[in-house]
Protein backbone atom coordinates (compact mmCIF):
# COMPACT_ATOMS: atom_id res chain seq x y z
CA UNK A 1 0.00 0.00 0.00
CA UNK A 2 1.03 3.23 -1.25
CA UNK A 3 2.14 6.42 1.48
CA UNK A 4 -0.05 9.67 1.49
CA UNK A 5 1.52 13.00 2.06
CA UNK A 6 -0.88 13.35 4.68
CA UNK A 7 0.55 10.30 6.48
CA UNK A 8 3.84 12.14 6.41
CA UNK A 9 2.13 15.30 7.68
CA UNK A 10 0.73 13.68 10.32
CA UNK A 11 3.69 11.55 11.63
CA UNK A 12 5.99 14.60 11.33
CA UNK A 13 3.91 16.10 13.87
CA UNK A 14 5.40 13.91 16.55
CA UNK A 15 8.84 15.28 15.83
CA UNK A 16 9.59 18.80 18.08
CA UNK A 17 11.85 20.91 17.81
CA UNK A 18 14.07 20.55 20.45
CA UNK A 19 14.59 24.62 21.26
CA UNK A 20 11.27 26.01 19.59
CA UNK A 21 8.80 23.38 21.67
CA UNK A 22 6.79 23.16 18.92
CA UNK A 23 6.71 20.40 16.00
CA UNK A 24 8.02 20.89 12.85
CA UNK A 25 4.50 20.83 11.17
CA UNK A 26 3.25 23.65 13.48
CA UNK A 27 6.88 25.39 12.93
CA UNK A 28 6.22 25.18 8.92
CA UNK A 29 10.07 23.71 8.79
CA UNK A 30 9.03 20.92 6.75
CA UNK A 31 9.18 21.63 2.42
CA UNK A 32 8.78 20.01 -0.62
CA UNK A 33 7.16 16.31 0.70
CA UNK A 34 7.50 14.09 -2.50
CA UNK A 35 5.68 10.16 -2.39
CA UNK A 36 6.45 7.45 -4.17
CA UNK A 37 5.31 4.19 -3.11
CA UNK A 38 7.51 3.23 -0.29
CA UNK A 39 10.22 6.23 -0.77
CA UNK A 40 9.51 9.70 0.97
CA UNK A 41 11.46 12.24 0.28
CA UNK A 42 11.16 15.88 2.17
CA UNK A 43 13.27 18.81 3.35
CA UNK A 44 13.62 20.34 7.05
CA UNK A 45 14.27 24.19 6.86
CA UNK A 46 16.57 24.99 10.14
CA UNK A 47 16.67 28.42 12.21
CA UNK A 48 20.85 28.04 11.53
CA UNK A 49 22.48 26.46 9.70
CA UNK A 50 25.14 25.93 12.88
CA UNK A 51 22.11 23.92 14.69
CA UNK A 52 23.66 21.45 17.28
CA UNK A 53 20.58 19.59 17.07
CA UNK A 54 20.70 18.78 13.11
CA UNK A 55 21.32 15.19 13.23
CA UNK A 56 18.88 13.90 16.10
CA UNK A 57 16.24 16.05 14.57
CA UNK A 58 16.84 14.12 11.20
CA UNK A 59 16.66 10.45 13.05
CA UNK A 60 13.55 11.80 14.73
CA UNK A 61 12.36 12.53 11.16
CA UNK A 62 13.37 9.46 10.19
CA UNK A 63 12.24 7.19 12.89
CA UNK A 64 8.89 9.35 12.86
CA UNK A 65 7.90 7.83 9.17
CA UNK A 66 9.08 4.48 10.10
CA UNK A 67 7.44 4.05 13.66
CA UNK A 68 4.04 5.94 12.32
CA UNK A 69 3.57 5.37 8.72
CA UNK A 70 5.05 2.31 7.53
CA UNK A 71 8.30 0.39 9.09
CA UNK A 72 9.47 -0.67 5.47
CA UNK A 73 9.09 3.38 4.01
CA UNK A 74 12.58 4.20 2.48
CA UNK A 75 13.58 7.87 3.98
CA UNK A 76 15.52 10.83 2.26
CA UNK A 77 15.73 13.80 4.64
CA UNK A 78 17.38 16.82 3.43
CA UNK A 79 18.71 19.24 5.64
CA UNK A 80 18.68 22.89 5.03
CA UNK A 81 18.41 26.48 7.31
CA UNK A 82 17.13 29.65 6.96
CA UNK A 83 18.62 32.09 9.62
CA UNK A 84 15.67 33.32 11.56
CA UNK A 85 15.18 37.44 12.43
CA UNK A 86 13.16 39.36 14.38
CA UNK A 87 14.63 42.74 13.78
CA UNK A 88 12.40 45.33 11.80
CA UNK A 89 13.31 46.54 8.44
CA UNK A 90 15.37 49.77 8.26
CA UNK A 91 16.40 52.14 5.25
CA UNK A 92 20.51 51.60 6.94
CA UNK A 93 23.57 49.73 5.57
CA UNK A 94 22.03 47.24 8.44
CA UNK A 95 18.74 46.70 6.44
CA UNK A 96 19.80 42.68 5.10
CA UNK A 97 21.48 41.69 8.24
CA UNK A 98 19.46 39.68 9.95
CA UNK A 99 21.38 39.27 13.45
CA UNK A 100 23.42 41.82 14.97
CA UNK A 101 25.62 39.96 18.03
CA UNK A 102 27.80 42.04 20.33
CA UNK A 103 30.87 39.73 22.05
CA UNK A 104 31.57 41.67 24.96
CA UNK A 105 33.74 41.53 28.47
CA UNK A 106 33.83 43.51 31.71
CA UNK A 107 37.57 43.50 31.23
CA UNK A 108 40.46 43.35 29.03
CA UNK A 109 42.81 40.80 28.68
CA UNK A 110 40.22 37.94 28.42
CA UNK A 111 40.24 36.56 25.15
CA UNK A 112 37.31 38.26 23.90
CA UNK A 113 38.62 39.30 20.60
CA UNK A 114 40.04 35.45 20.26
CA UNK A 115 36.32 34.38 21.06
CA UNK A 116 34.74 37.13 18.39
CA UNK A 117 37.13 36.09 15.56
CA UNK A 118 36.57 32.50 16.16
CA UNK A 119 33.19 33.02 16.29
CA UNK A 120 32.86 34.55 13.12
CA UNK A 121 34.82 31.79 11.37
CA UNK A 122 33.08 28.80 13.01
CA UNK A 123 29.33 30.52 11.45
CA UNK A 124 30.98 30.84 8.42
CA UNK A 125 32.18 27.41 8.12
CA UNK A 126 28.95 26.14 9.09
CA UNK A 127 27.30 27.67 5.88
CA UNK A 128 26.05 31.24 7.29
CA UNK A 129 26.88 34.79 5.74
CA UNK A 130 29.12 36.24 8.39
CA UNK A 131 30.73 39.94 8.71
CA UNK A 132 32.71 41.36 12.28
CA UNK A 133 33.08 44.98 13.03
CA UNK A 134 36.31 45.17 15.36
CA UNK A 135 34.61 47.92 17.53
CA UNK A 136 37.40 48.04 20.30
CA UNK A 137 38.37 51.96 18.64
CA UNK A 138 41.38 51.80 20.94
CA UNK A 139 42.97 48.43 20.43
CA UNK A 140 41.82 46.86 17.40
CA UNK A 141 43.29 43.85 16.10
CA UNK A 142 41.06 41.66 14.49
CA UNK A 143 42.86 42.93 11.26
CA UNK A 144 45.62 40.93 12.49
CA UNK A 145 43.85 37.69 13.37
CA UNK A 146 42.28 38.11 9.90
CA UNK A 147 45.71 38.37 8.69
CA UNK A 148 44.35 41.95 6.75
CA UNK A 149 46.61 44.22 8.42
CA UNK A 150 47.94 45.65 4.85
CA UNK A 151 44.29 45.90 3.49
CA UNK A 152 42.08 48.54 2.84
CA UNK A 153 38.45 48.39 2.53
CA UNK A 154 37.44 49.43 -1.14
CA UNK A 155 34.87 51.50 -2.52
CA UNK A 156 31.22 50.71 -2.86
CA UNK A 157 27.82 52.00 -3.12
CA UNK A 158 24.18 52.29 -1.19
CA UNK A 159 21.57 53.69 -1.81
CA UNK A 160 23.22 56.18 -4.34
CA UNK A 161 25.41 56.83 -1.58
CA UNK A 162 29.29 56.54 -1.22
CA UNK A 163 30.38 53.48 0.99
CA UNK A 164 32.96 50.93 2.01
CA UNK A 165 33.28 47.88 0.86
CA UNK A 166 33.92 45.70 3.57
CA UNK A 167 37.87 43.45 3.48
CA UNK A 168 36.74 40.06 3.32
CA UNK A 169 39.16 36.77 4.87
CA UNK A 170 37.72 33.06 5.13
CA UNK A 171 35.09 33.93 4.49
CA UNK A 172 33.79 36.73 6.91
CA UNK A 173 33.54 40.57 6.00
CA UNK A 174 35.37 42.51 8.11
CA UNK A 175 35.54 45.94 8.86
CA UNK A 176 37.42 47.77 11.89
CA UNK A 177 39.26 51.52 12.56
CA UNK A 178 42.65 48.71 12.36
CA UNK A 179 42.62 49.95 8.38
CA UNK A 180 42.33 53.84 8.72
CA UNK A 181 45.28 54.10 12.02
CA UNK A 182 48.59 52.80 11.09
CA UNK A 183 50.44 50.05 13.49
CA UNK A 184 52.05 53.09 15.17
CA UNK A 185 49.24 55.50 15.18
CA UNK A 186 47.41 56.13 18.32
CA UNK A 187 43.65 56.02 17.82
CA UNK A 188 43.42 58.79 20.34
CA UNK A 189 39.67 59.94 20.31
CA UNK A 190 37.36 61.62 23.11
CA UNK A 191 34.17 59.89 23.95
CA UNK A 192 31.88 61.48 21.85
CA UNK A 193 34.48 61.10 18.57
CA UNK A 194 34.83 57.80 19.31
CA UNK A 195 31.00 56.80 19.58
CA UNK A 196 30.92 58.91 15.72
CA UNK A 197 33.94 56.48 14.78
CA UNK A 198 31.75 53.22 16.04
CA UNK A 199 28.44 54.82 14.20
CA UNK A 200 30.78 55.18 10.78
CA UNK A 201 31.55 51.36 11.12
CA UNK A 202 29.02 50.19 11.20
CA UNK A 203 26.48 52.82 8.46
CA UNK A 204 29.33 53.54 6.80
CA UNK A 205 29.74 49.97 5.65
CA UNK A 206 28.12 48.50 2.55
CA UNK A 207 27.51 45.27 4.60
CA UNK A 208 25.22 43.24 1.91
CA UNK A 209 23.43 39.88 3.34
CA UNK A 210 24.09 38.20 6.58
CA UNK A 211 23.00 35.94 8.66
CA UNK A 212 25.29 37.20 11.46
CA UNK A 213 27.25 40.75 12.22
CA UNK A 214 29.87 39.55 15.09
CA UNK A 215 30.81 42.93 16.55
CA UNK A 216 33.98 42.61 18.73
CA UNK A 217 33.11 45.14 21.73
CA UNK A 218 36.21 47.41 24.24
CA UNK A 219 36.55 45.94 27.46
CA UNK A 220 34.35 48.16 30.06
CA UNK A 221 30.61 49.54 30.17
CA UNK A 222 31.83 53.18 28.91
CA UNK A 223 30.55 54.75 25.44
CA UNK A 224 30.72 52.52 22.72
CA UNK A 225 29.13 49.88 24.63
CA UNK A 226 26.23 52.57 25.60
CA UNK A 227 26.52 54.34 21.75
CA UNK A 228 26.16 50.44 20.45
CA UNK A 229 23.48 49.39 22.18
CA UNK A 230 21.29 52.75 21.58
CA UNK A 231 22.11 53.00 17.74
CA UNK A 232 22.56 49.46 16.46
CA UNK A 233 19.65 47.08 17.00
CA UNK A 234 21.22 43.97 18.33
CA UNK A 235 19.73 40.47 18.91
CA UNK A 236 21.82 40.34 21.80
CA UNK A 237 25.53 40.10 23.54
CA UNK A 238 27.78 37.69 24.49
CA UNK A 239 29.84 37.77 27.88
CA UNK A 240 33.33 36.29 27.67
CA UNK A 241 35.55 36.36 31.09
CA UNK A 242 38.12 33.71 32.74
CA UNK A 243 37.12 31.82 35.92
CA UNK A 244 38.85 34.07 38.09
CA UNK A 245 36.85 35.63 40.40
CA UNK A 246 38.41 39.44 39.60
CA UNK A 247 37.26 38.64 35.29
CA UNK A 248 33.77 37.22 36.84
CA UNK A 249 33.32 39.98 39.05
CA UNK A 250 33.50 42.51 36.16
CA UNK A 251 31.89 40.08 33.62
CA UNK A 252 28.89 40.85 36.33
CA UNK A 253 28.96 44.58 35.74
CA UNK A 254 28.93 43.48 31.68
CA UNK A 255 25.97 41.72 32.32
CA UNK A 256 23.99 44.21 34.39
CA UNK A 257 24.92 47.08 31.62
CA UNK A 258 22.87 45.26 28.93
CA UNK A 259 20.37 44.65 32.04
CA UNK A 260 19.63 47.69 32.11
CA UNK A 261 16.30 49.27 31.30
CA UNK A 262 17.43 52.02 29.08
CA UNK A 263 19.66 49.63 27.25
CA UNK A 264 17.42 46.36 27.48
CA UNK A 265 19.48 44.13 25.63
CA UNK A 266 19.39 40.21 25.90
CA UNK A 267 22.55 38.64 27.25
CA UNK A 268 22.67 34.91 25.05
CA UNK A 269 25.07 33.50 27.52
CA UNK A 270 28.41 33.57 28.87
CA UNK A 271 31.69 32.23 27.17
CA UNK A 272 34.47 30.96 29.84
CA UNK A 273 37.59 31.41 28.12
CA UNK A 274 41.11 30.21 29.42
CA UNK A 275 39.01 27.45 31.18
CA UNK A 276 41.90 24.88 32.11
CA UNK A 277 45.88 24.47 30.80
CA UNK A 278 46.32 21.15 28.61
CA UNK A 279 49.76 21.05 27.47
CA UNK A 280 50.38 19.58 24.21
CA UNK A 281 52.48 16.63 25.46
CA UNK A 282 49.51 15.81 27.39
CA UNK A 283 46.40 16.35 25.67
CA UNK A 284 44.23 14.77 28.54
CA UNK A 285 45.51 16.53 31.41
CA UNK A 286 43.92 19.84 32.49
CA UNK A 287 45.36 22.40 34.73
CA UNK A 288 43.09 25.23 36.20
CA UNK A 289 45.29 27.87 36.52
CA UNK A 290 42.88 30.71 36.92
CA UNK A 291 40.64 28.38 39.30
CA UNK A 292 37.40 25.93 38.09
CA UNK A 293 33.94 26.28 36.65
CA UNK A 294 33.93 30.38 37.98
CA UNK A 295 32.17 31.00 34.59
CA UNK A 296 29.74 28.08 34.80
CA UNK A 297 28.99 29.55 38.01
CA UNK A 298 28.10 32.68 37.32
CA UNK A 299 26.20 31.52 34.69
CA UNK A 300 23.87 29.56 36.79
CA UNK A 301 23.75 32.21 39.23
CA UNK A 302 22.15 34.70 36.51
CA UNK A 303 20.26 32.17 35.16
CA UNK A 304 22.31 32.13 31.87
CA UNK A 305 23.22 29.39 29.17
CA UNK A 306 26.92 28.43 29.46
CA UNK A 307 27.97 28.95 26.07
CA UNK A 308 31.37 27.31 26.09
CA UNK A 309 34.84 26.32 28.12
CA UNK A 310 37.75 27.50 25.90
CA UNK A 311 41.17 25.85 27.30
CA UNK A 312 44.45 27.52 27.05
CA UNK A 313 45.99 26.32 24.67
CA UNK A 314 49.60 27.65 22.89
CA UNK A 315 48.21 26.77 19.57
CA UNK A 316 45.27 29.76 19.66
CA UNK A 317 47.37 32.09 20.47
CA UNK A 318 49.64 31.39 17.98
CA UNK A 319 46.87 31.18 15.69
CA UNK A 320 45.56 34.55 16.21
CA UNK A 321 48.98 36.37 15.80
CA UNK A 322 49.52 34.67 12.74
CA UNK A 323 46.39 35.86 11.46
CA UNK A 324 44.84 32.09 10.97
CA UNK A 325 42.13 31.66 13.85
CA UNK A 326 42.40 28.59 15.44
CA UNK A 327 38.88 27.51 14.75
CA UNK A 328 40.64 26.57 11.14
CA UNK A 329 42.15 23.82 12.68
CA UNK A 330 39.59 21.33 12.41
CA UNK A 331 39.97 18.38 14.16
CA UNK A 332 41.69 19.90 17.35
CA UNK A 333 40.18 20.44 20.49
CA UNK A 334 40.41 23.97 20.31
CA UNK A 335 38.82 23.50 17.23
CA UNK A 336 35.83 21.70 18.62
CA UNK A 337 35.28 23.82 20.95
CA UNK A 338 34.72 27.29 19.67
CA UNK A 339 32.08 24.82 17.06
CA UNK A 340 30.38 23.99 19.45
CA UNK A 341 30.42 27.35 21.41
CA UNK A 342 29.51 29.08 17.54
CA UNK A 343 26.17 26.77 17.67
CA UNK A 344 25.36 27.46 21.21
CA UNK A 345 25.08 30.92 20.59
CA UNK A 346 23.48 30.54 16.99
CA UNK A 347 21.01 27.82 19.46
CA UNK A 348 20.48 30.99 21.60
CA UNK A 349 19.80 33.45 18.56
CA UNK A 350 17.28 31.38 17.32
CA UNK A 351 15.54 30.74 20.59
CA UNK A 352 15.77 34.30 21.26
CA UNK A 353 14.09 35.44 18.05
CA UNK A 354 10.98 33.10 18.46
CA UNK A 355 10.26 34.77 21.43
CA UNK A 356 10.47 38.05 20.15
CA UNK A 357 8.15 36.86 17.25
CA UNK A 358 6.21 35.51 19.97
CA UNK A 359 5.20 38.49 21.81
CA UNK A 360 4.71 39.73 18.86
CA UNK A 361 2.09 38.21 17.50
CA UNK A 362 0.67 37.95 21.36
CA UNK A 363 0.10 41.80 21.05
Amino acid sequence: MSITKEQVIDALRYVDDPDLKKDLITLNMVKDIEVNGKHVAFTVVLTTPACPMKDMIQKACVNAILHFVDKEAVVNVTMTANVTTARNSDNTTLSKIKNIIAVASGKGGVGKSTVASNLAVALTRQGARVGLVDADIYGPSQTIMFDVANEMPGKSEFDGKPKMKPVESYGVKLNSVGFLAGPDQVVALRGPMASKALTQLFLDTNWGELDYLIVDLPPGTGDIQITLCSQVPLTGAVIVCTPQPVAIADARKGIALFNLPAINVPVLGVVENMAWFTPEELPDNKYYIFGKDGARNLAEEMNLPLLGQIPIVQSIREAGDAGRPAVLQETTPQALAFMEMAQNIAQQVAIQNASKQGKAEMV
